[in-house]
């Protein structure tokens, strides 16, 4: 099995920090694949957050851009998501995902992602 599994999610107040991580099992290789973060507030569509690529270019989303950072730690065996000044608008449920081709560069495209992991929780709330 391929699994993609998410933590660090919880509740803040607004200007809070969280740090989310994502880890691999099954023959998923972090080094191999651009990896990206979504997510999805309750009634909107999944948006692309953050994504980097192989070779460490990254992008961001406007509305996280300057506050939210993505990367490969661990020996690239984990993903991040470092959320800093957190905004009740960006509660929702987060998702790592990774890419269906190798080697390809980030990109916010869902469609260019082959696996998803279960979420983790993220509320900012005064």
């Amino acid at each position: 099995q391929i699994r993609l599994v998410e933590s660090g999610g919880g509740s803040v107040v607004p200007g809070g920090t969280l740090k989310l991580s994502c880890v691999a099992t099954g023959y998923t290789y972090y080094d191999i694949y651009s990896m990206g973060w979504f997510r999805q507030a309750p009634g909107e569509e999944r948006e692309g957050v953050a994504a980097i690529s192989t070779r460490g270019e990254t992008i961001y989303a406007d509305s996280v851009k300057g506050r939210f950072t993505i990367s490969r730690d661990d020996g690239w065996n984990r993903l991040d998501l470092q959320m800093n000044n957190l905004k009740p608008e960006d509660t929702g449920m987060y998702y790592c995902a990774r890419q269906i081709d190798s080697r390809t560069p980030a990109t916010m495209d869902d469609q260019a992602y082959a696996w998803w992991g279960q979420g983790t929780q993220v509320t900012v709330s005064s």
